[in-house]
């Protein structure tokens, strides 16, 4: 996972706080953090944006390109963070994987006596801690920031000098993640995850093959060019084969969603029309 891949850390969160100026009762995420942890330059952006037909232009012009990425970012950041607050009791930790700017470990306050570790790319890592610092002053004290270069480090190893332990029972966070990896880069991660404990939990997304190799385009052509053909997105997955590679790990597969479901789930009841895509899904594991 390279430098192409460090360079959308900030995006979805920026997303996600140009939500924020949507009426409580039509937003699919509420985050009061979202804003306050980017960049300046985002931040300027953001604020750029808030006025209604600004919103409206930058949504069209998105949709354009890639419809449905709006709704997707939306939809899968709700999801994991439902699923992360059933499992606050029943888990002892929580490891986000690529975790870029994504502030939800630091809004529920029912994980503030919870060890948390955010592992990315030293640069994200960097810009991600001088937000955190702008809005808290300091690190909250259960939070282990872990600069790691996914491509030359072990994951375990790094994970476990900055105090990590396999016999935690562990959330695992991995959004946005699997389609810059190697084929060997995934199964490395994956070798990982099958040391941790049992009831360990395991939120991650990622995009169809069918896809990446133009079997088919979903209406993502736009996507394919910017992402596929440039070589920043390598890998995808089949939805099919998925329940056994996850076991081969020993993982069990509880779900495997579509955007549609999860569109139907939480962006309808908002009244909002936003467009889905196919072309990525979420799943979430449970270790046996």
């Amino acid at each position: 996972m390279g430098k192409e891949a460090g360079k959308t850390a900030s995006g979805p969160t920026a997303l996600i706080a140009i939500e924020q100026y949507w009426p409580k009762e039509e937003r699919v995420v509420d985050d009061d953090l979202a804003y306050r942890v980017l960049p300046l330059g985002l931040r300027a952006f953001v604020r750029l944006i808030r006025p209604g037909w600004a919103r409206s232009l930058m949504m069209r012009a998105s949709e354009r390109d890639i419809p449905g990425m709006w709704s997707s970012m939306l939809c899968r950041k709700r999801y994991i963070q439902e699923r992360l607050s059933e499992s606050i009791g029943q888990i002892d930790a929580v490891v986000n994987l690529g975790a870029g700017m994504d502030t939800l470990l630091y809004r529920l306050p029912a994980l503030a006596g919870t060890r948390v570790w955010e592992a990315d790319l030293p640069e994200n890592i960097g810009v991600k801690e001088m937000g955190l610092r702008r809005v808290f002053k300091e690190l909250p004290a259960n939070v282990t920031l872990v600069p790691i270069d996914f491509d030359r480090q072990d994951l375990g190893s790094v994970l476990e000098s900055h105090g990590y332990s396999a016999d935690l029972r562990t959330f695992f966070v991995w959004e946005g993640v699997t389609q810059y990896l190697t084929e060997v880069g995934l199964r490395s991660t994956f070798g990982f995850l099958s040391a941790a404990a049992a009831g360990s939990r395991l939120a991650f997304t990622y995009v169809r093959r069918d896809f990446i190799d133009r079997r088919v385009m979903y209406g993502w052509e736009k996507a394919h060019a910017k992402y596929v053909d440039k070589g920043i997105w390598l890998l995808g997955m089949e939805p099919e084969d998925l329940a056994r590679f996850v076991a081969d790990y020993g993982w069990r597969l509880v779900e495997d969603l579509c955007y549609d479901d999860l569109s139907q789930r939480y962006v309808a009841p908002t009244g909002r029309k936003l467009a889905t895509t196919a072309v990525e899904r979420i799943a979430f594991a449970e270790k046996m």
